[in-house]
This record gives C-alpha cells, structure tokens and sequence, in this order.
C-alpha cells in the first residue's frame, strides 16, 4: 500500500497536473489518510475529505459529488490487499504466477473492490475469488481469510488511509488538470 501511495498515484497525479506531486500527495495523506487511518471508515471521513477540497479551491460542484460517492466505491487499498493475499496464497503454495496471470488479478481486484472497500472486512471477502484464478481451494483460501482477520486491523486502517487520501487526490488531480487544459 506504501507502493500506491507513494508511487502509483504520484505517478498518476504527475500524469495529470504535469508538476511536482508530492506536495499534494502527501497533503491528502496528511490530512484525510491519518484521520481515515484511525476511524477506519471513508464514510466517516467525508466531511474531512470536504473540507480538504474546499482548502484546495476546488470546484464545489465537482467534489460534492466525488467525494461522497468515493467513500462508496473507493478501491485502492482494498484491490491491494485482495491482490497480495491471493498472490501470497499462490506462493505459499509453491504456484507459479506469471506477469499476465498477476495482471489479470490486478485488474479484476480493483474491479471487484469497487464497493466492497465499503463495507468492514469487504476485501477480504473477495479474497477467495481471488485464490480461484490459481486453482486454490476454497478451504485454503478461507485459510488465508483467516491470516486477513489477524492482520485485519492494521490493514483495514492502511487499507482506508489509501481509500480516502486518494478520493481527494483525484478529484484535485482530475479539476487541477481541466484547468490546466482549459489554460493551455
């Protein structure tokens, strides 16, 4: 989850705003990713997440909608966490994956979290589809379940810390790159 936090959306978000992205990176994670990280919830972050983006001077029509239905269908952390669990399992296991085998998982945990991140322990839920793309038992992968309740407060935090920062992170990149469109 550090990866996509500190790569994959800089990544993104220089995509989009065409300049340095970590002042705005680490703002979202500092000022949404902690408080989310200890109410473990992206619903009750919405009005920090609000009042961040009213900080930022974005467009209130744009963030009103985003953020609120962010906290709904946030899907960072949670395609993350299904991903590596799965990906462990398959190791353990002693499975071979290739890189379109783990591509393939990739994508369909981020499609699949879509919602379930929602929802308390929703990610690990899809843990057992996940383990199927491998051939893994759904006994075995009720097992790795297991290992996602021990670690699931720690991760659940992490996991909700990524959600919400992010929600804010692309509704600024997505209105931060209109207006450098529109100005170009």
């Amino acid at each position: 989850m550090a990866f996509v936090a500190f790569v994959v959306n800089p990544v993104i978000t220089f995509i989009g705003i065409r300049k340095n992205p970590y002042p705005l990176v680490l703002k979202c994670l500092k000022d949404s990713g902690i408080t989310a990280f200890f109410t473990r919830s992206s619903a009750a972050n919405i009005p920090v997440n609000m009042k961040l983006c009213e900080e930022l001077g974005l467009d209130e029509d744009t963030y009103a909608v985003s953020i609120p239905l962010g906290s709904t269908i946030n899907m960072g952390g949670a395609a993350v966490t299904i991903s590596i669990l799965a990906l462990a399992a398959a190791n353990t296991l002693g499975i071979e994956v290739d890189f379109a085998s783990a591509l393939i998982l990739s994508v369909l945990s981020a499609v699949s979290a879509c919602g379930a991140s929602g929802v308390a322990g929703g990610s690990l839920l899809l843990v057992p589809l996940a383990c199927s793309l491998f051939g893994i038992s759904n006994d075995i992968a009720m097992q790795v379940v297991g290992v996602g309740f021990i670690v699931g407060v720690i991760q659940d935090s992490c996991e909700t810390a990524i959600n919400s920062s992010t929600d804010v992170l692309y509704t600024a990149v997505a209105e931060l790159s209109r207006r450098r469109k529109e100005n170009a």
